[in-house]
């Protein structure tokens, strides 16, 4: 996997995506939960033409600062960017956006798994 790969998604802050909606909190603003959701999706949606057949990402750790609100009916971007590629461990650096500017930032690490053993490691719980 080579550093650099970057991707963008936006999103709109709607009743669905507000900290009241997610349980987060009690204000209709866009929720951290959702904020955490997006960066996951920008980020594995960012490698996914580099996985071999088979292969998916899974995360495994965030440190994101959410530091700004954003009202509803306001479009949220993301930014993520793989900063570092240690054999199946990816890091992005994450930032995300408002119309007004800066309203979280960070990094997220996801690891590459082999789909099908990884969900059948998962069913297995259930025995």
């Amino acid at each position: 996997m080579e550093i650099g790969v970057k991707n963008v998604i936006e999103t709109t802050v709607t009743e669905n995506n507000t900290a009241v909606a997610m349980g987060s909190g009690t204000l209709s603003v866009f929720a951290t939960p959702a904020m955490i959701a997006l960066i996951e999706e920008t980020a594995w949606r960012s490698v996914v033409p580099y996985l071999e057949p088979g292969q998916a990402t899974v995360g495994t750790r965030l440190d994101i600062s959410h530091v700004s609100p954003t009202p509803l009916g306001m479009t949220v971007k993301c930014e993520t960017e793989l900063i570092e590629a240690d054999g199946r461990k990816l890091k992005f650096k994450a930032e995300v956006y408002d119309e007004s500017g800066l309203i979280g930032t960070g990094t997220h690490e996801r690891f590459i798994i082999t789909a099908d053993k990884f969900q059948a490691k998962a069913e297995s719980k259930k025995s």
